[in-house]
């Protein structure tokens, strides 16, 4: 990956129509400004409800603020664009074609060169750990090696930006650990932009470069922290460090207020 962008979010808010007749209209974000430089990994953390995932649709472009301005660099967003990649919980692929296939589909259907997309494809797929599976389908592959296809899917298309919308969150512990560890090594390899979105505040901590805390609806960012902890991040080396248990106490006491 070689591109990589300024994401910044100016005042945003989302407020959202009455849910059923005789209902009120309720605001989900309020006030949210929000900096995520490149190359970097942000996440956010807050209560369920709070409005992380909507704020995530809006930069995907999937919806838009009823009030503020979402820029990447300095183009504002409006819609889905292929600058902008998804990976969701519960990954989004093709059951009908095999781990090749689906890494290659992005970049064949935008008519990029062969020799080309099937170079990168090789590259990403060796890359997120599924060397020797590339004739597998979906059906064949355990839910994190479905999750490490999920990105290598994203990562080909070269986008300015990852959007990860709790993509661990289906996964047992270890498996969890081990995403959390490849997260880092393509961040470190391919330097992308992340916005990371997670209830875990271990998660946020461990992957990031900075962690935004939200309060409950409506979602504000009631404080940003910056994560001081060295790379690479070893789990079981930093997660026992004071720097650590100080950043996951002060997110915690944020969300127990």
């Amino acid at each position: 990956m070689t591109r990589t962008a300024t994401l910044t979010l100016e005042r945003v808010e989302r407020m959202f129509d009455a849910v059923q007749p005789g209902g009120v209209p309720f605001k989900a974000l309020e006030g949210i400004d929000l900096v995520v430089e490149p190359a970097q990994i942000v996440s956010l953390v807050g209560p369920s409800g709070c409005g992380k995932s909507t704020l995530l649709r809006m930069v995907a472009g999937f919806d838009r603020p009823s009030a503020g301005v979402i820029r990447l660099d300095d183009r504002p967003i409006g819609e889905p664009g292929a600058d902008r990649g998804v990976v969701f919980q519960q990954p989004q692929l093709y059951p009908w074609l095999n781990v090749r296939e689906n890494v290659v589909f992005g970049p064949k259907k935008r008519g990029v060169d062969k020799a080309r997309y099937e170079a990168d494809a090789r590259r990403y797929i060796e890359a997120v750990g599924l060397a020797g599976f590339e004739r597998h389908y979906p059906y064949q592959l355990s839910g994190g090696m479905r999750q490490r296809l999920q990105i290598a899917r994203v990562l080909i298309n070269e986008p300015s930006i990852l959007l990860m919308d709790e993509p661990f969150g289906a996964l047992d512990y270890q498996t969890r650990l081990d995403m959390q560890r490849l997260l880092l090594e393509l961040s470190e390899r391919y330097r992308p932009t992340v916005l990371f979105i997670t209830h875990d505040i271990e998660e946020a901590v461990f992957i990031s470069d900075r962690v935004h805390v939200m309060s409950a609806r409506p979602g504000r960012i009631v404080e940003s922290l910056e994560v001081d902890l060295p790379r690479p991040r070893v789990y079981e080396e930093v997660s026992v460090t004071e720097t650590f248990m100080r950043l996951k106490l002060r997110v915690l006491a944020h969300l127990k207020g």
